[in-house]
């Protein structure tokens, strides 16, 4: 079994690394979540972060290749551990240095950085030692014993989708409506609103649901509005790390962010502030009243503000 395990590692590592390349290389989102991650603040700028990702990306690609491509030789598998581990140790740096940061991983998320990035890098580095040991190519190895091949392949990606960035977005939300389609949503019989028009609290089984009180406006969406907003657009050149805190103020919800001011000597480490309308959703506003708050991360005092 261990020499079917490391022969299909190479297939399982580029349905890895082939993806996570081709949303770093080719996908939109990579130059908007750049600015947020810990390399950003590596790099001590955005712009060069978003290049660094797009050269990982189409590193990645070609490892995915490389991977499944013949002649099998044990190089893209050593390459491969090599990139796990420099994983391993980018996010040790994004943990230590940017806690609140995303790690860009796979340029859709922009979530601060988990446990899951780790095993998912521990991950890469393993499955690239069993690629490298691999004693048989594994087309190979997939027509010999397709059964054991098509189970050990299906378990992986089981596996590897559980370790998703956001789980509860990829897949148990979707899982909830599945089956409130198929069983009917157990506020049926009440008569309740939330029941026919299927809203997300009721998905979830939100306590609110049942009580039929209203929903504050979620903390994802007031962060969504305002990454459209102008004032969003003027400071995000500052801002280095995704959501670090928020709490609601006098009908103001306050958004914090880390970040870093000016450039090369002069670049200090500062904390921005948003002050966005506690009620206000992609529902009700296209552009809402944002004030924006740069202070110094060590004294405290004020940097830029704007209203």
């Amino acid at each position: 079994m261990s020499a079917l395990v490391c022969a299909l590692a190479p297939l399982v590592l580029a349905g890895v690394l082939g993806p996570a390349g081709a949303g770093k290389l080719f996908g939109r989102g990579t130059a908007r979540q750049a600015p947020r991650t810990a390399l950003a603040r590596l790099l001590r700028d955005g712009g060069r972060a978003a290049l660094v990702l797009r050269a990982l990306g189409a590193v990645e690609l070609l490892l995915a290749a490389a991977l499944l491509a013949p002649p099998a030789t044990p190089l893209p598998g050593a390459a491969a551990a090599l990139l796990g581990a420099g994983f391993l140790g980018y996010l040790g740096y994004a943990r230590a240095a940017a806690p609140g940061s995303s790690c860009g991983c796979t340029a859709r998320q922009d979530a601060p950085l988990t446990w899951r990035a780790f095993v998912r890098a521990a991950a890469v580095l393993a499955g690239g030692v069993a690629a490298a040991l691999a004693q048989q190519p594994w087309w190979t190895a997939a027509a010999r014993r397709p059964a054991a091949a098509l189970c050990l392949v299906l378990a992986a990606a089981a596996a590897l989708t559980a370790l998703s960035a956001d789980p509860d977005r990829r897949w148990r939300m979707p899982l909830r409506r599945l089956r409130l389609r198929i069983a009917g949503h157990p506020l049926a019989a009440t008569g309740h609103p939330l029941a026919a028009t299927g809203h997300p609290l009721a998905a979830a089984g939100h306590p609110l649901a049942a009580a039929g009180a209203p929903a504050a406006v979620p903390v994802a969406a007031t962060v969504e509005l305002l990454e459209r907003s102008r004032a969003w657009q003027s400071a995000s050149r500052v801002v280095r790390s995704a959501l670090l805190d928020h709490w609601d103020d006098g009908g103001w919800r306050i958004l914090q962010f880390a970040g870093v001011h000016g450039g090369g000597t002069a670049a200090r480490p500062v904390l921005v502030l948003f002050a966005v309308d506690a009620a206000a959703s992609l529902d009700t506003v296209r552009e809402p009243a944002v004030r924006v708050s740069v202070i110094d991360a060590d004294s405290g005092a004020p940097v830029m503000a704007t209203a």
